[in-house]
């Protein structure tokens, strides 16, 4: 498990002891969830923190022109890279339940395996690149992304989902959140 060393000692919030932004933010997620995952608690601490995280999520999941899949990818991609036990079980779970990710994907990407799907495999290879260089890709990383038929834009869109997994992630390491119920059965250990 990958948790800050500290331990931040600000409780969870709910709904009625957040603020104003932050209890909007996470009534939305019981409307859209049917519950308000762990790691909006512990965020919420951070009103702008949560607003911020939310927004660029529900952007990225809009307009990034990537598919269901290659979202899951994407996010499953950082979220692992960066260790984070929570993300990568939560994103497990909807890309089984709710994205349509084949099962071997998956697992290749939570286990370090070779991904049996080369277009998804570039993008899952170009999404780590990004994070392990700090956004400074090479050419030959760039033409190989492009080369399995993605665009520049999408670059950028990767950017995005590496900010939006950046602030999850080290929340979640800051806070040492506890994976949901609902997530449990795709809990996972770096």
């Amino acid at each position: 498990m990958m948790q800050a060393e500290y331990k931040l000692s600000l409780p969870p919030l709910t709904e009625a002891s957040a603020d104003t932004i932050a209890a909007d933010r996470m009534r939305a997620a019981q409307a859209g969830f049917g519950f308000v995952p762990n790691m909006y608690g512990v965020m919420a601490n951070s009103p702008g923190l949560l607003d911020t995280y939310v927004h660029g999520y529900t952007r990225f999941r809009e307009l990034s022109g990537f598919t269901p899949t290659e979202q899951e990818v994407v996010l499953l991609a950082v979220s692992r890279e960066n260790g984070c036990t929570y993300c990568v079980a939560a994103h497990s779970f909807i890309a089984d339940k709710m994205s349509g990710v084949p099962e071997a994907v998956t697992n290749a990407i939570r286990d370090g395996q070779p991904i049996p799907d080369a277009r998804l495999a570039a993008l899952h290879d170009f999404t780590r690149i990004m994070v392990v260089k700090r956004g400074l890709p090479d050419t030959a990383d760039v033409n190989a992304f492009l080369g399995a038929g993605y665009s520049e834009r999408q670059i950028l869109e990767i950017v995005l989902a590496i900010a939006v997994k950046t602030l999850s992630n080290y929340a979640n390491h800051l806070f040492h959140t506890p994976v949901d119920a609902i997530f449990a059965g795709r809990t996972w250990a770096d």
